[in-house]
């Protein structure tokens, strides 16, 4: 089992935006054919989830058993109020948690919500919390792992939605879309039950 340990050595303090930047505003008018191509994310084979994410789960079984549905259908079309969602949960946890690097290894990994200081780890699941108190549905807030250019194991959270799944990451204060992260990418959590999880077919940074 690959191991998440020593990621978000430096979390960058993420900025709030007066407007749908540029590359937000091109996944929402890309048309629905390369949207379809190269926008999603797709999913493999199932496999085992992190030990660590088991453990959170034991932790904050509220996290991991279903929630109601809010956005009803498929992938949910994004508008500005949801962009505005985005844009502070994610600038408002990259500021309040002090990044930390899990010295410790594997023995070590804790995935916490809302610790004084953390790693990738803390950073990907409390902001997948708070959009969850805002009502998003757990099948569009999905936590993944991927390995950056410096062979460092690091979770990020993604953001199923029509216009292509974004990335909400503690190394990067910018909301980007999946394949312009730098990143290897290794597994994901299932939008129908978010305890499983499955390996991707690969983008490679």
């Amino acid at each position: 089992m690959r191991k998440l340990q020593n990621c978000c050595l430096v979390a960058l303090a993420a900025v709030a935006f007066g407007m749908i930047p540029k590359a937000e505003a091109g996944l929402i008018s890309a048309p629905i054919a390369l949207r379809g191509m190269i926008h999603y994310i797709k999913f493999d084979g199932p496999t085992l989830a992190p030990m660590a994410f088991t453990q959170f789960c034991l932790r904050y079984a509220d996290e991991c058993k279903p929630h109601r549905i809010a956005f009803r259908g498929g992938r949910f079309k994004m508008n500005v109020e949801r962009w505005a969602d985005l844009r502070e949960v994610n600038r408002d946890v990259n500021a309040s948690i002090r990044p930390e690097a899990n010295l410790a290894g594997l023995a070590g990994e804790k995935w916490l919500l809302h610790p004084i200081s953390g790693d990738c780890n803390d950073y990907a699941v409390t902001k997948r919390h708070e959009l969850l108190a805002r009502g998003w549905p757990a099948r569009a807030l999905l936590l993944s792992e991927v390995v950056t250019r410096g062979g460092e194991h690091h979770l990020v959270l993604v953001i199923r939605s029509q216009d292509g799944d974004l990335v909400l990451d503690s190394l990067n204060e910018r909301i980007v879309p999946w394949f312009k992260a730098p990143y290897q990418w290794v597994r994901i959590q299932m939008p129908g039950d978010s305890r499983l999880w499955s390996t991707i077919v690969g983008r490679a940074a």
